[in-house]
């Protein structure tokens, strides 16, 4: 199946290293971030879950689990993660799925639906497209999805920055602009009328063209004096 932003993600069962899982039941009534991996014991993806092990302590202040998957093994990755901590610093502090039998790749469509045959004897030339971030939302919507070659280092900040657009939006009725970072200004979206806008914004906004109005970030809180 085809995998479509606003569609509700693939629920599956799974062994993690954090024992099994229910995805949808797992999530609960935050968001999550699923990124995926080729192969145990690759250059790049071993930087990549050492950083994110790093973070989570920023996606959890989110209200947002991080879980990743490898096309190996559950008992692959728990010596994997040995590696990652010795050279990255961080072991990963969030569950890894094993997706020996390919099912989860399959499901999320990087690999092909009737692609045979189990994680044994597979490279990482052959999952190359298993390399793909989702965040999820509460309602279970995909809300995100990136791929990336197997030579490029994914950023994990930038994941993070979206992720605070994507909350600051589904509570409020802005946009965020190009690179935007939080705290900055936001844009009201086409949606609101003039006369809503100024019922929310009383003191008004500026606008450089009639469809591009822009107002200070809402809610946020101010620094004590």
């Amino acid at each position: 199946m085809s995998i479509r932003l606003n569609e509700i993600a693939p629920d599956f069962k799974a062994e993690t290293t954090q024992g099994p899982i229910s995805f949808h039941e797992w999530i609960g009534d935050g968001w999550a971030v699923l990124f995926s991996h080729p192969k145990d014991f690759t250059p790049v993806c071993t930087t990549e879950l050492g950083y994110m092990a790093k973070l989570e302590p920023e996606f959890r202040k989110r209200n947002c689990k991080i879980i990743g998957l490898s096309v190996d093994p559950v008992e692959s990755h728990s010596k994997w993660s040995q590696d990652i901590l010795e050279t990255q610093g961080f072991s990963p502090n969030y569950p890894m799925i094993g997706d020996r039998d390919l099912t989860v790749a399959k499901l999320y469509d990087m690999l092909p639906a009737d692609e045979p045959g189990t994680s044994e004897g597979r490279t990482a030339a052959t999952n190359a497209t298993v390399r793909t971030v989702f965040v999820i939302g509460p309602d279970k919507k995909v809300k995100l999805m990136l791929t990336y070659p197997m030579t490029t280092g994914r950023n994990f900040d930038e994941i993070l920055r979206v992720l605070d657009s994507m909350q600051l939006t589904a509570a409020h009725k802005v946009a965020t602009p190009v690179n935007w970072k939080k705290g900055e200004d936001v844009i009201i979206v086409s949606s609101v009328s003039d006369a809503e806008a100024k019922e929310k914004y009383p003191e008004g906004w500026k606008a450089p063209k009639p469809y591009l109005r822009i107002v200070p970030q809402p809610g946020l809180v101010a620094e004590p004096a």
